[in-house]
């Protein structure tokens, strides 16, 4: 069996939902529950690097055949917590949204249209037999989402600078209720001041989506794969959840300038790191 590179895959950070065993139906809360007594869990590199080996046939496979029996686990106040990795949905689900990412030309020599067209109606036949399927985990490439910080908060930041042997680290995660608390409290004074937009519309999509899941879930915001592009320093001054805070609670006051001024630091931030995908 060809071995794959055990290079990490960076330059994509996640939003994650940890749900506690009591919300898995049996046989799956039995199965979660012997998983997560296993010593050797994968990691969120491991699942990259085998959605990567699936590319590598010809024929590529751009959905894995079998869903993933694997996930993350968290304790959480002494409560077992899990986020499926579900890979199998969420590669339907980015393949959908290629169309929008890449040039035609580009991506008809990395997906040809007959594998894409065979792997879309495999999605629409398993869908109809599972309409409420949602993932537990959200993917975005090069950037972190403006409407995912306001998810969370600048205590509930977590920096590890890592090692020789471990890759940095940058995180949040806030319980389920509070996350919900955000979303609603942002949408108020984001409709108040400014009424419609896209930063309105993608924190109604992941408000939307949060209701999916357990009342006592753990709400993850990981940088992910982003710690390896962007600067140690970058990293250390990065407060961007408290900048979005800053930008809600001026639009809140009626303070025009200020929420400008917030915003600002933060398309200045993320434009840098989205302009390496364009040089790349």
């Amino acid at each position: 069996m060809p071995k794959v590179s055990s290079v990490i895959v960076p330059y994509a950070s996640y939003l994650r939902v940890y749900e506690p065993l009591a919300a898995f139906p049996e046989p799956e809360r039995g199965h979660w529950a012997r998983y997560a007594r296993r010593p050797d869990r994968p990691s969120y590199q491991d699942e990259l690097r085998r959605s990567l080996a699936d590319l590598l046939p010809t024929p590529p496979i751009p959905v894995p055949v079998h869903e993933s029996g694997d996930a993350f686990v968290a304790d959480v106040d002494g409560v077992l917590c899990v986020c499926p990795w579900r890979t199998r949905l969420r590669g339907w689900q980015a393949l959908g949204e290629l169309a929008e990412e890449l040039p035609g030309p580009v991506l008809d020599a990395v997906l040809p249209p007959v594998v894409r067209r065979q792997t879309a109606q495999d999605y629409e036949r398993w869908l109809s037999r599972n309409p409420d399927a949602r993932p537990w985990i959200r993917t975005s490439t090069w950037h972190v989402p403006l409407n995912w910080f306001v998810l969370v908060g600048d205590e509930e930041r977590e920096y590890d600078k890592g090692s020789d042997e471990a890759a940095p680290v940058l995180r949040y995660r806030t319980p389920m209720v509070q996350a919900r608390r955000r979303v609603a409290r942002g949408l108020k004074a984001l409709k108040d001041a400014i009424e419609e937009g896209p930063l309105i519309d993608g924190l109604v999509d992941v408000g939307r989506w949060l209701e999916e899941f357990h009342p006592r879930s753990l709400v993850e915001l990981d940088y992910g794969g982003l710690v390896h592009v962007l600067p140690a320093e970058q990293l250390d001054g990065d407060h961007s959840a408290a900048d979005v805070a800053e930008g809600i609670e001026a639009l809140r006051a009626g303070d025009g300038v200020g929420a400008g001024e917030a915003y600002g630091r933060l398309v200045e931030r993320w434009r840098a790191v989205r302009d390496r995908r364009s040089a790349n």
